[in-house]
């Protein structure tokens, strides 16, 4: 590989790394309830460019505000680079692609802030957008690390017809079980909660099923159900590319520590650390569920990432 394109594929992997680290930092938005720090204003914080004199929850939102825009500004310069290093290859596109993956969160952010989807509003309306938030940055994601991955590895992508259909499947259950999982979490800061893990677990679960409660405190069990199912089929399918899919056997033991993480996070009551960690760990699932996709080998090649 050459030295201009190593450095480009440093810097796409470390755009990759900014991304991760600014969704989690919007899950920390929702968790310390800031999502109404700059008010119903949009771009504009409480009618200010800059806010003066910001309560922690201004800065909080104002700081996330700034750093998705730099998002965006970090992804068109990595698109210019990739395009004079990669013409209009699979590379640019999955830039592009990134790139317009970004403004479509953007909106969706300001469309919480506008509709006032945001700070302790349980609506409905919050849950759906919520669960689409997340399913976008799984978009942009899984394209900014295409990308990344791609500018190193000249040649074909190589999905096997006969694998595709049982890698999309498992691909739209990591997305499924996400979403619910977003919605979760926006459960668990509303409505927190102590649980008790032992006898007294499947009443505190049959509780949360009453019809009285609020459909966020309902939904909680659908998560968990969701993700075992979905870790399930995860390792069946990852299981017979491992031996030859460094990106394959990475997903696998990332789906045994998320499930781990979950689990924890059900046993302390999903505290804000354990909700970090716990979508910080669906994000390496999911990019790395997506390489082993985009790399798969025909039977009897070794694949090296």
């Amino acid at each position: 590989m050459s030295g201009r394109n190593l450095r480009f594929t440093l810097a796409a992997w470390l755009f990759v790394a900014y991304l991760v680290a600014v969704i989690l930092f919007g899950a920390y938005v929702r968790i310390s309830h800031s999502g109404d720090g700059c008010g119903s204003n949009w771009p504009t914080c409480h009618g200010d460019i800059v806010p003066a004199s910001p309560s922690t929850a201004t800065l909080v939102e104002f700081t996330h505000r700034v750093t998705s825009g730099l998002c965006g500004l970090l992804g068109l310069g990595l698109l210019g680079w990739a395009w004079r290093l990669h013409g209009t290859g699979t590379v640019t596109r999955a830039v592009a692609l990134t790139v317009v993956f970004i403004l479509i969160e953007g909106a969706i952010g300001a469309g919480l802030v506008l509709g006032e989807l945001v700070g302790d509003d349980d609506s409905v309306a919050r849950a759906v957008v919520i669960a689409l938030h997340l399913a976008n940055t799984l978009a942009l994601t899984a394209f900014a690390s295409l990308a990344a991955w791609r500018s190193s590895r000249p040649g074909p992508i190589s999905f096997l017809s006969r694998r595709r259909a049982v890698f999309a499947f498992g691909i739209v259950a990591v997305v499924a079980t996400s979403a619910t999982g977003a919605v979760t979490a926006l459960g668990d800061t509303l409505f927190p909660r102590e649980v008790s893990i032992g006898p007294g677990l499947l009443a505190e679960v049959g509780s949360d099923l009453s019809a009285g409660n609020h459909f966020l405190v309902r939904l909680r069990v659908l998560h968990p159900a969701l993700a075992l199912a979905a870790a399930g089929y995860l390792l069946w399918l990852l299981g017979p590319e491992a031996d030859r899919n460094v990106w394959a056997k990475a997903a696998m033991y990332l789906v045994a520590a998320q499930v781990s993480v979950g689990f924890l996070s059900i046993a302390l009551s999903a505290p804000a650390w354990v909700q970090i960690v716990h979508l910080l760990a669906a994000h390496a699932v999911w990019i790395a569920l997506i390489l082993a996709a985009a790399s798969l080998a025909p039977r009897g090649a070794v694949l090296r990432a």
